[in-house]
């Protein structure tokens, strides 16, 4: 899927330019409390479409975070 490459592509690129501040990374509270909202939203099955699609954006940064997140980690273990 090409989706797939480019998010590989962009978590490389993350990895390699800032790998401490990759691993250090973590939401803000108010993102993480409307992503934990947006979840729940969904177990009750109470999304609208905008939100569903919010959560979607959601699911791809978090795969991309967790991309280069292993790629950073395998960087600074090599140094």
């Amino acid at each position: 899927m090409e989706a797939l490459k480019i998010q590989e592509e962009v978590a490389a690129f993350l990895a390699q330019a800032a790998p401490a501040q990759i691993l250090a990374y973590r939401p803000s509270e108010a993102t993480q409390q409307r992503y934990d909202g947006l979840i729940w939203k969904k177990k009750e099955a109470e999304l609208t479409t905008e939100e569903a699609s919010e959560l979607e954006y959601y699911f791809m940064l978090e795969h991309i975070f967790r991309l280069a997140k292993i790629r950073a980690a395998t960087s600074v273990a090599h140094e």
